[in-house]
């Protein structure tokens, strides 16, 4: 579970006050208290499973008695038509749950799947697709759950994660140089990826590993650009390709030699993935 218990109980209790409010009146007006229905949750295309337990407990807070029975895990590719839970019990219950646990399932799964297409492209080369801080807010720790479960590594998670200095950060310090500096002196040993700068040409990546930048966010870069890097420093300092990159650019981006690409795209524009709900009458 991505989430610590109390975490996912908020996430959970907020999500179905928002969509019940103060109760269900279309099920309340129209089903009878006491009928039982079976339904499935289907996949509507191809897609990766990612929230399936978050989609459970959601169904499970609303009614405990609801049998739910699970058969894809997390993580699983599967094909359009493929049965991905089971349900059985009262009818009003499980239309009350229904969209709040697609919504979810839905989302989580769209970003999996995105991101498991973007690990395709480059599964030839040993690079590794990173994942990035561009997330619904609220909803990063499951954000980060679901690339993860795409076959993304989860760059930093929070700003207290990790030292990338950036181009603000460059223009407020006036050079490569001193913000380095400062970063060490401030204390790089907390940060999951050392101290990282984001270079837009290579005479700042030069001045970065200069100054002892541990890896360089090399942003925007063309191809020749970053072979050229790779040739200078691969070995030397970490290699990461960020910016604007696409399904259609990304190959040839990994087979330059860079050790990692970041992605925004994957958190922040995958498209939901179609899972249906069908009850069997």
């Amino acid at each position: 579970m991505p989430l610590f218990k109390e975490e996912l109980r908020q996430f959970i209790s907020g999500a179905l006050e928002e969509d019940i409010g103060s109760g269900d009146i279309t099920t309340l007006a129209t089903i009878p208290a006491d009928t039982v229905i079976k339904a499935e949750m289907k996949a509507r295309e191809s897609m990766v499973i990612a929230g399936i337990d978050i989609a459970a407990k959601i169904i499970a807070t609303v009614d405990s008695a609801i049998k739910v029975d699970i058969l894809v895990r997390d993580g699983v590719q599967i094909t359009a038509g493929n049965v991905i839970m089971r349900l059985d019990g009262n009818a009003r219950n499980i239309l009350t749950a229904e969209r709040t646990a697609l919504n979810i399932l839905q989302h989580l799964s769209g970003i999996a799947t995105l991101t498991k297409q973007y690990v395709n492209e480059i599964s030839h080369t040993n690079c590794k697709l990173l994942d990035t801080r561009k997330t619904i807010p609220t909803l990063r720790k499951l954000a980060k759950y679901a690339s993860k479960m795409g076959g993304a590594t989860n760059h930093r998670t929070r700003l207290d994660d990790g030292i990338l200095i950036k181009d603000n950060h460059i223009a407020s310090t006036r050079s490569v140089k001193k913000a380095v500096a400062a970063a060490k002196e401030y204390g790089s040993d907390a940060s999951t990826i050392g101290i990282t700068v984001e270079c837009d040409t290579l005479d700042q990546a030069a001045e970065a590993v200069e100054a002892g930048a541990g890896r360089l966010l090399l942003d925007n870069m063309t191809l020749d650009m970053l072979q050229a890097a790779v040739k200078d420093y691969s070995g030397k300092v970490e290699l990461e390709a960020s910016g604007g990159v696409t399904l259609e650019t990304i190959k040839a981006i990994a087979e330059t030699g860079v050790d990692f690409i970041s992605v925004g795209r994957i958190t922040q524009s995958a498209p939901a993935i179609d899972i249906g709900l069908d009850y069997l009458i």
